[in-house]
């Protein structure tokens, strides 16, 4: 179902790739939106290492919601800074896709855990995130990609 990648030369381990959706703070969802056009939006995100699972927030309503209400399936695409080899001008960049199926989080009590998780890659201010989390959280959707297939590669840009 999904096509092997051509450069295989290129391809990261798992553990790389998992590496780069741990430490990265955000990457570009993909969902098949209004009248079947792609649409692609940057949003943080936080990889889950009991379940590899990514998590996302967002608000309850709009263009993002009503796409994956309708269609299930996303793609979610990540890279790194990037690195240049001594004496060299090109950019080596990492990157990692992700295929699968979003499933809307219900359960209150791991919603709030994942918001804390989520809220500590960009901050350690517990009273934020606690503050954050009890005004904002009421209105807030927490949704999961569930993993079907995920590549990584790294590319010269030169």
């Amino acid at each position: 179902m999904f096509r092997n990648m051509l450069r295989f030369k290129q391809q990261l381990s798992n553990e790389e790739c998992i590496a780069i959706l741990k430490s990265e703070p955000r990457g570009v969802l993909s969902v098949l939106g209004d009248d079947d056009y792609p649409y692609g939006m940057p949003i943080n995100h936080f990889y889950c290492e009991e379940d590899g699972k990514l998590y996302f927030h967002g608000g309850k309503t709009g263009h993002k919601i009503d796409a994956i209400r309708r269609h299930d399936k996303a793609s979610f695409c990540v890279y790194d800074r990037g690195f240049r080899r001594e004496g060299e001008w090109a950019l080596n960049i990492k990157s990692v896709i992700m295929f699968g199926r979003i499933e809307f989080i219900e359960d209150q009590e791991q919603l709030c855990r994942i918001a804390c998780l989520l809220s500590r890659k960009f901050t350690d201010d517990e009273a934020y995130i606690e503050h954050e989390i009890l005004h904002s959280g009421p209105g807030t959707l927490m949704f999961a990609l569930n993993p079907e297939h995920m590549t990584g590669k790294l590319v010269n840009e030169s």
